[in-house]
């Protein structure tokens, strides 16, 4: 498909903003210092926006650019280079917006959906649950009860990422008793200050604070109208949201990958040892070969399911495949730059420790590997069972035609 100039002009001065105002302000970015780091990322949210470089997905009647896809993936690349560029640049809020642009309603859309794409306000989102298995949400305890005009919420949620800044919580509560499992659940908006709700605890993730939070909700008390869809719609809401969320990371991953490649590269050009440089020996040299086969084809992946989303298609395998292939690149492309630095790629005076660490959550946020595989293999399976087969260059050719 043809694409724009426009997208390439804007992908080179996110790399320039990037390198110029966000990497130098990481340290400031990363501090325990709440206020200071708030008050760091705002001043950059604002330079960014003074450029014309924000919510480059979301859609133009809603505040957005309104890029396609396929041009947003090659920006989300770029965007991905970095954990704080997706605040800085408004594409943190897509998933929600994405989700509240297709359910909400005229007085959701005023309160929370516009507001979100300006940066005016964060949202954060409530599934996952202590003690169950949250690879099957069908076990989810939080439940809501509609009475006399007000739903009644009560549960616990946890890795509610971003809570602490939020300006409300969609809900994912269990509200119909008489229902089969995948329609007893429904979303329910929360503003944060509502009374019963309240934030537990941090969550540190392998040593890292701040990203998300365990909450509780004691009789929690909201307005009937703050349903999000239909009642017993909640899986569907959630996948609407969670579904193109699995390739939004995939693409920062990318980036994550490209930014520890570049890394390794520029300090086996720099160091030596035993008489040479480092770049010289052939195992170092291996590691080069691999990282690269690693980031082309999970590249080649990644776009082939925005080019696919992008024409029309759901591309479920597309998405499932390159979750899995994704998270797997990015460990292991991190994790040889961490080899080649030697013990300093284990000390935060690198990136990398700490991109090493968000690295594993890939594995299991958003659905873990093993469902991913499992879900995916099925469905590869079912076109076998249909006579269908699953022709790879067959389906190829249809879409390009």
């Amino acid at each position: 498909m043809a694409m724009s100039r426009d997208w390439m002009q804007i992908r080179s001065e996110l790399v320039d903003f990037l390198e110029q105002e966000i990497y130098p302000r990481e340290p400031l970015l990363q501090s325990a210092d709440k206020t200071l780091a708030e008050a760091e990322l705002a001043a950059l949210v604002k330079k960014a926006k003074a450029k014309h470089l924000w919510a480059f997905g979301h859609p133009e009647e809603i505040g957005g650019m309104g890029l396609p896809f396929l041009e947003y993936a090659y920006l989300n690349e770029v965007i991905g280079r970095s954990e704080f560029a997706q605040r800085i640049f408004g594409t943190y809020s897509l998933q929600d917006s994405i989700m509240l642009n297709a359910y909400a309603s005229d007085s959701q859309r005023e309160r929370y959906l516009l507001p979100l794409v300006a940066g005016d306000i964060n949202p954060s989102f409530a599934m996952t649950e202590p003690g169950i298995s949250s690879s099957d949400p069908t076990q989810l305890q939080t439940t809501a009860e509609l009475k006399d005009g007000y739903w009644h919420i009560n549960g616990r949620k946890w890795f509610t990422t971003g809570a602490d800044i939020a300006a409300y919580t969609t809900v994912m509560c269990r509200t119909e008793t008489q229902a089969p499992d995948h329609s007893a659940f429904s979303m329910i908006i929360v503003p944060m200050g509502t009374p019963g709700y309240s934030i537990l605890r941090d969550t540190p993730v392998l040593g890292i604070a701040g990203g998300h939070f365990e909450a509780e909700y004691v009789n929690v008390k909201v307005p009937a109208d703050n349903l999000l869809g239909e009642r017993g719609a909640g899986f569907k809401i959630a996948q609407r949201r969670l579904g193109p969320g699995r390739i939004f990371h995939c693409m920062r991953w990318l980036g994550q990958a490209q930014r520890a490649y570049d890394l390794m590269c520029k300090r086996l050009l720099s160091r030596s040892a035993f008489g040479s440089g480092l770049a010289d020996k052939q195992l170092m040299q291996q590691h080069v070969f691999n990282s690269y086969q690693d980031i082309q084809a999970c590249r080649q992946l990644t776009l082939h399911a925005a080019k696919r989303i992008d024409a029309g298609d759901i591309a479920r395998v597309e998405i499932g495949a390159i979750k899995v292939a994704g998270a797997g690149m990015l460990h292991r492309v991190i994790d040889r730059a961490i080899q080649v630095y030697g013990a300093e790629g284990l000390t935060d005076d690198t990136p990398l420790s700490r991109m090493y660490r968000h690295a594993r959550e890939a594995r299991l946020y958003d659905g873990p590997d093993e469902v991913h595989v499992q879900s995916v293999a099925k469905q590869l399976l079912r076109a076998y069972e249909k006579g269908q087969g699953w022709d790879f260059g067959q389906r190829d050719a249809e879409f390009a035609s």
